[in-house]
């Protein structure tokens, strides 16, 4: 059954004006008042509901019954991803999504050459925020993960954090899974560079900062693959998959 995020707030028995981007896909799909659908609007479940009305840009639904699923971690992973060429942080954030991440920090590094401001970086939030939609529907979460604003890495390490940090780094000599497996499921940051991972001074400063230096293995991951594979790990670690 085709899902999709409403962004009001959707109660039984309402009747909802849908996003002008649904009504679109669903007069491509040529749906029909009648046909069935499922809502959610980010607070926590969805709704069975029905297409009402359909037009070329306008389309309203009648939503009917509330049905309490969640598909979110029993812990809070945040990514916090320095900016990668081209268009890899939109896979980074779709699949981390798909995975279950809770929230995705942008960070602006050193080595990272992509720069954003202004309009341009509005533009770009605006952008990540919709395949972060998209991805939801797609996986069958009910809650959006979390999109903070771009943010400089020496200012971002610098403020306090509730939960630890963990930093991919090809010189530490712990391991991921070693250290999941001993300290067991708990909310975390993972920090990764971008191409060419953190500068020296990056990493230092968020170790000084009481980042944990951890590896990924003896491979060396592309920065759109460390990410992922460290949540797909954790995940398996922590009895989610």
């Amino acid at each position: 059954m085709p899902r999709f995020y409403c962004p009001q707030p959707l109660a039984t028995g309402a009747v909802v004006d849908l996003p002008e981007a649904v009504a679109h896909h669903l007069h491509v799909v040529r749906m029909q008042p009648g046909d069935a659908l499922t809502l959610f609007d980010g607070r926590g479940g969805q709704y069975r509901a029905s297409l009402a009305e359909i037009g070329k840009k306008r389309a309203s639904a009648l939503v009917e019954e509330h049905q309490a699923l969640e598909a979110e971690l029993p812990y809070a992973l945040t990514l916090a991803q320095g900016l990668p060429e081209g268009s890899k942080m939109d896979w980074i954030i779709e699949k981390a999504v798909e995975l279950g991440i809770a929230a995705i920090q942008p960070l602006a590094a050193q080595r990272s050459v992509v720069r954003l401001s202004g309009e341009r970086l509005d533009k770009r939030q605006a952008h990540w925020q919709g395949v972060i939609v998209a991805a939801s529907e797609q996986c069958g979460r009910n809650r959006l993960a979390q999109l903070a604003p771009l943010a400089d890495f020496e200012r971002f390490i610098g403020q306090p954090e509730a939960q630890p940090r963990i930093l991919f780094s090809p010189r530490a000599t712990q391991s991921l899974a070693g250290w999941a497996r001993a300290a067991g499921p708990q909310a975390v940051t993972l920090l990764v560079g971008p191409e060419g991972g953190f500068s020296d001074e990056e990493e230092q400063a968020a170790i000084g900062a009481g980042a944990l230096a951890l590896s990924l293995g003896p491979r060396v991951l592309r920065t759109e693959t460390a990410g992922l594979a460290a949540v797909a790990a954790l995940n398996a670690l922590w009895g989610q998959f």
